[in-house]
């Protein structure tokens, strides 16, 4: 019953609602530049495994001395390296990558490195190997970028004037204007104030620069916002412009950056009641925790880990001002599996604006999802959900990840049938929602 599932949604379209995919690929259309840049080089989870086990990043072509690295030598470290990835989920993402996408029959290692590296090479020279022609070939309905609220998505506009037809949409990230532990805050506050020509001196003045700069997303195709941060912290400020002058002179403790941007958070949230924008909340990594790693490099090498999240308390002051709104969408994204069960499942069983996010990060896996479903089920239900998102840099693994989930979705719900907790028909129905079905309706994308 599970493989029977599986085929009845195996072939649906993707549907991409949140992810980081570099939207100029799709406005310049220009070729993948090689393999190790296309595999190797934007991948944390390839980072972190192999730094683990004592491979130096340079040799992965990362930082100034790895930019000079030949790509195939990086490709070869890598396939070096390749067995280190067994049991690991980017195993099964990039084996799919090479054997579906790319064609390549042969397993990769040492010996077939250069051998695979020429093939791929080969095939990224072609035009069906471009990223537009991909994006159609993966039948991918909409794909979601993630663009700074500073950002004039400028790429977005050369596709949406270039008459190709794939559907590519910006999500509002305003992480840069709103978190003041950001050594580029201030200068970010002023970029917002040359944007949107708006004096964004006092707090009304940068309430108003942020919803223009929402509107003009909007007016772009988008439809959610996105929101990264470490603890879940909400709370409602009487006198936030006070917190604010303090803030935007650098005289503020990290406290007071803590407490406004729990502030705006519902702040944001508000303005998703007034404008219909999907919120995003991925809480609960401590991101690059290895300080050398962080001083050579810079961010996103592999060093984020997860930590313990606190949501009933943390979103306490936001869900009393605006969760009882049933038109109010929240996607919460946690790292901190615990919760789900003890947490989220049961406050996205109560209150009407939350749904629980897929798995992510590191618990993107054929296990994690199983374990998903077996902790929020039993007191969300499944409309309660957002269906599935693949949250990733790398275009080419997105069939893969969203393959994944469509096998773990019909062996959770084959052994729902089994368990006797509904008939086949309702699985059938059900499989459908999680596959594509509730990611539209989470994000407004049904249109």
């Amino acid at each position: 019953m599970a493989e029977e599932l599986y085929l009845g949604v195996k072939d649906l379209p993707i549907v991409s609602p949140h992810g980081h995919c570099d939207p100029s690929w799709f406005a310049n259309d220009d070729p993948f530049p090689n393999p190790a840049e296309l595999l190797v080089v934007p991948d944390h989870y390839v980072f972190r495994m192999l730094y683990s086990q004592g491979v130096p990043l340079h040799q992965l072509g990362v930082g100034k001395e790895g930019r000079k690295t030949d790509p195939r030598k990086v490709f070869a470290t890598f396939a070096e390296h390749w067995d280190l990835f067994l049991g690991t989920p980017s195993r099964d993402w990039i084996s799919y990558v090479l054997r579906e996408t790319l064609g390549i029959s042969e397993d990769l290692s040492p010996q077939t490195a250069n051998e695979i590296y020429d093939k791929i090479s080969e095939r990224l020279a072609r035009d069906e190997y471009k990223p537009r022609a991909l994006f159609n070939k993966f039948d991918i309905e909409v794909l979601a970028t993630t663009d700074s609220a500073l950002d004039d998505l400028s790429h977005h506009k050369a596709i949406h004037e270039s008459g190709w037809g794939g559907r590519v949409v910006p999500t509002f990230r305003p992480d840069g204007v709103l978190d003041a532990t950001d050594p580029s805050f201030t200068q970010n506050l002023e970029k917002l104030e040359v944007l949107t020509g708006t004096d964004v001196g006092g707090f009304a003045g940068f309430l108003e620069a942020l919803r223009q700069r929402r509107a003009f997303f909007i007016e772009m195709g988008c439809t959610a916002t996105d929101h990264g941060i470490q603890v879940v912290n909400t709370e409602w400020l009487d006198d936030p412009d006070a917190l604010y002058q303090r803030l935007k002179k650098q005289k503020g403790s990290a406290q007071d950056a803590n407490r406004f941007y729990g502030h705006m958070l519902i702040e944001m949230a508000q303005m998703s009641v007034e404008d219909g924008l999907t919120m995003q909340i991925h809480a609960g990594s401590k991101r690059n925790t290895n300080q050398d790693i962080m001083k050579e490099f810079g961010r996103d090498k592999g060093a984020d880990i997860p930590i313990s999240m606190d949501w009933v308390n943390g979103l306490d002051a936001l869900l009393n001002r605006v969760g009882n709104n049933a038109g109010l969408r929240i996607v919460l994204f946690t790292l901190d599996e615990g919760t789900y069960a003890r947490e989220l499942a049961p406050m996205a069983g109560h209150w009407p604006c939350l749904r629980i996010g897929p798995p992510w990060w590191f618990h993107d896996s054929q296990a994690g999802i199983a374990r998903y479903f077996d902790q929020v089920v039993e007191t969300a239900g499944y409309f309660n959900l957002a269906g599935f998102n693949d949250d990733t840099r790398a275009f080419l693994s997105i069939p893969a990840r969203h393959d994944l989930w469509r096998r773990g979705v019909a062996v959770h719900l084959a052994d729902q049938v089994a368990n006797g907790q509904f008939g086949r028909e309702s699985a059938e129905r059900l499989a459908k929602l999680l596959t594509t079905d509730l990611a539209r309706q989470v994000y407004g994308l049904e249109n």
